[in-house]
């Protein structure tokens, strides 16, 4: 059974919105860990639009469950993730003007930057995931960079309208996974995935984990958010 990250920054997203304390993204992180989640993730932002600082800090004194923090590649944030140490941190792309992240990171056109990236993390007993698109030649990159991780970016599978499209993004998502697992990186996917499409992401063995964060704080509004937590981990079942 593939393991399951629950994402809370849209609980930080929905209290940024008034500027004051409610909803909790700490009392979220409690019962996504008494749901049984095995993950938790959260996405420090450059411009802080959900998930702050102090946020972090409580999360890695509280949550006993896998800590993933997603960034940006920058020395500012890696910084702040060199003094919490979450137990992995992803680099993901980043622009202020998208609403979400958009696609995988282009490790083969910042390599470098990426790879320096990577050393420093682990100088800091980090292990670190790369965020990708499932192209093979930026599998490759990754396994070149020294990532532990590679997380699959499912958006194109997850807002496919067809069949044969679906089937197509499902099949790259296959053949990324197994190279990515041939060179000795781990795997992980997310971003997209909810109660009708993960499902059939469950048969890609090598894929040990899924992160996904929008679609159970969307099912949370309806029947709660440890029910909807224990019901995506049915499905991954």
């Amino acid at each position: 059974m593939a393991r399951l990250g629950v994402n809370v920054d849209h609980v930080a997203t929905l209290r940024q919105a008034r500027g004051g304390h409610e909803p909790d993204p700490i009392m979220a992180a409690s019962l996504v860990q008494l749901a049984g989640a095995d993950g938790l993730v959260v996405h420090l932002r450059e411009d802080r639009r959900h998930i702050q600082e102090r946020d972090l800090t409580i999360l890695r004194e509280t949550v006993h469950i896998q800590l993933n923090l997603e960034m940006a590649a920058e020395e500012s944030v890696a910084k702040i993730a060199l003094h919490v140490k979450p137990d992995i941190a992803t680099l993901v792309p980043e622009r202020r003007q998208e609403l979400t992240t958009e696609g995988g990171l282009n490790v083969i056109e910042h390599s470098d930057r990426i790879q320096a990236m990577v050393n420093l993390l682990h100088e800091g007993g980090i292990r670190v995931s790369l965020f990708v698109d499932p192209d093979l030649q930026q599998i490759r990159a990754a396994h070149k960079a020294n990532a532990d991780f590679v997380e699959l970016h499912t958006g194109r599978y997850a807002n496919t309208q067809r069949q044969q499209e679906t089937d197509t993004e499902f099949e790259a998502l296959v053949q990324a996974a197994k190279l990515a697992a041939k060179l000795g990186l781990r795997v992980s996917a997310g971003h997209g995935l909810n109660y009708h499409n993960s499902q059939r992401m469950t048969k890609i063995q090598e894929i040990e984990e899924f992160n996904i964060g929008h679609s159970i704080i969307a099912q949370s509004i309806f029947v709660g958010l440890e029910r909807a937590v224990r019901e995506m981990k049915a499905l991954l079942a």
